[in-house]
């Protein structure tokens, strides 16, 4: 479930909740209402939870240009996403 049906399921269940004053025999629709909330919310954190730990490593690469045991020698550094 993503992000987006995950708040969609949040907002359905809050406008049943909160919103509908109508009245179903054998139905609670308030109680549908939060139990589709309750499944957004939890359907939102472990997305959030799964996706968010994935980050772009960066790798740096360095080389020496110039003699080995001299002074000045220079380092370069590049970023390689």
């Amino acid at each position: 479930m993503g992000i987006g049906v995950s708040v969609f399921l949040i907002a359905v269940g809050a406008i049943l909740t909160f919103a509908v004053h109508a009245a179903v025999s054998g139905v609670s629709i308030p109680v549908v209402g939060i139990i589709l909330m309750v499944a957004g919310a939890i359907g939102l954190i472990v997305t959030l939870t799964v996706f968010a730990p994935r980050r772009r490593t960066s790798i740096t690469e360095e080389r020496a240009v110039g003699e080995p045991m001299t002074r000045d020698r220079v380092i370069e550094r590049h970023d390689v996403y």
